[in-house]
């Protein structure tokens, strides 16, 4: 198994944090031993859906709270590096937060939970 610290894909935590199926054996076990970082990506993803109506959350703000709490992890924010990174990412895959989380995982060396295999075209290390 890729070691930590690990990186929560914005599906993967949803899925985490309502114990879904959908998580794969890896990704459960790397959500037991940690350490777990949440990204200000997943936040925003999880605001513009809420008020898109695509995604049910009632209060996201208190929600992201209680999803850090739950899961014991930290908070990464976005820095100057992931934004050069993000420059140089070769244009696959279209979705916006997607790509905002491959270039933060890459710049911050962590690995990336996820279960989209579009991931796998980056040079990003990826558990699934």
């Amino acid at each position: 198994m890729i070691n930590g610290p690990y990186l929560l894909d914005t599906s993967t935590l949803i899925w985490a944090l309502v114990g879904s199926d959908r998580l794969s054996a890896k990704a459960r076990k790397a959500l037991n031993a940690g350490p777990l970082v949440l990204s200000v990506v997943s936040f925003w993803e999880v605001v513009i859906k809420t008020q898109k109506g695509t995604l049910k959350i009632a209060d996201p703000v208190n929600w992201w709270s209680r999803a850090s709490d739950m899961l014991g992890a930290i908070f990464s924010r976005f820095e100057p590096l992931t934004s050069s990174v993000l420059a140089g990412l070769p244009d696959i895959h279209r979705d916006p937060f997607d790509r905002l989380l491959i270039a933060q995982a890459t710049a911050e060396a962590l690995t990336l939970i996820a279960s989209d295999e579009m991931f796998g075209h980056y040079h990003v290390r990826i558990l699934w």
